[in-house]
């Protein structure tokens, strides 16, 4: 399982941290977590938990809590969207269990470890998502009532039951495709995996070729060699993105998305090719 020390500190802290939100000249405002009795431990892992069943979307109102216009953690602020819809992006899904079994989540509910629930920085609470595993097909779908995971390269935590359904609990990550869904929309059908060679981190993407030509000039000055540009068409236009990989594994991704960063590239994110 993933390293859970970022978890840790803001676990605690988190809802207050998020609380603490200015909105234009105004003061700010303090949004209170519920205060629940305590639980005890969670109870043996389900036998059937392959069979927990995934949500069904609904239409939900935006939680009183957890829905800030944005929110600062550990130095960076995050903007909350307005709306879940359209919503695609491709990353690294992480997932969280015990040791926050029962604590508040963002919005104030119980953290459920076998619930399908999950955790995103941007997208409105509730949200509902369908995360598809990209290495080997498997998809669930899952309700949002979280904020994070706050560690860089990771777009999604997942409940444990959620990350058993994609077969993720031994790695601790694996790269994943999230995709918002409306209200009584069923699951689309997922994506194809994508071989190794077809996943990439993506240093930007540019309408011009001149513009990748520079930045691509720029990471190989770096020392990233396996830098190229790739030429798409979309809606009528040309775009040039910069690319770098292929990328065979999480630990590698982040390592490319790190040294970016420290590079001044700080919008890498993963592609498929």
């Amino acid at each position: 399982m993933r390293t859970r020390t970022w978890r840790s500190a803001t676990s605690n802290w988190f809802s207050l941290a998020l609380a603490l939100v200015v909105a234009g000249c105004s003061a700010p405002s303090v949004i209170q977590p519920p205060k629940h009795p305590p639980l005890p431990p969670p109870s043996p892992i389900p036998a059937d938990i392959e069979n927990i069943p995934d949500p069904v979307p609904r239409a939900e109102p935006k939680s009183a809590r957890g829905n800030p216009p944005f929110y600062t953690v550990l130095g960076k602020r995050y903007y909350v969207l307005n709306s879940a819809d359209g919503y695609v992006e491709r990353g690294v899904a992480s997932w969280y269990g015990p040791g926050f079994h029962a604590a508040s989540t963002s919005n104030g509910e119980r953290y459920d470890m076998y619930a399908m629930t999950g955790a995103h920085k941007t997208l409105p609470l509730p949200a509902y998502v369908q995360v598809t595993n990209l290495s080997n097909g498997k998809h669930v779908v899952v309700r949002l009532n979280d904020r994070g995971p706050f560690k860089e390269g990771r777009i999604i935590d997942l409940s444990y039951t959620a990350a058993a359904k994609l077969d993720m609990i031994k790695a601790g990550t694996t790269f994943v495709e999230v995709r918002a869904l409306t209200p009584m929309q069923k699951a689309s059908p997922p994506p194809a995996p994508p071989a190794t060679s077809d996943l990439y981190v993506q240093a930007g993407a540019f309408g011009t070729e001149a513009n990748a030509s520079k930045l691509l000039g720029q990471l190989r000055s770096k020392g990233v060699d396996n830098a190229f540009v790739r030429e798409d068409q979309v809606e009528g236009k040309t775009l040039y993105r910069v690319r770098i990989g292929p990328i065979p594994s999480v630990n590698e991704f982040d390592k490319v998305v790190k040294r970016l960063r420290m590079l001044g590239f700080p919008d890498a994110r993963l592609a498929a090719n």
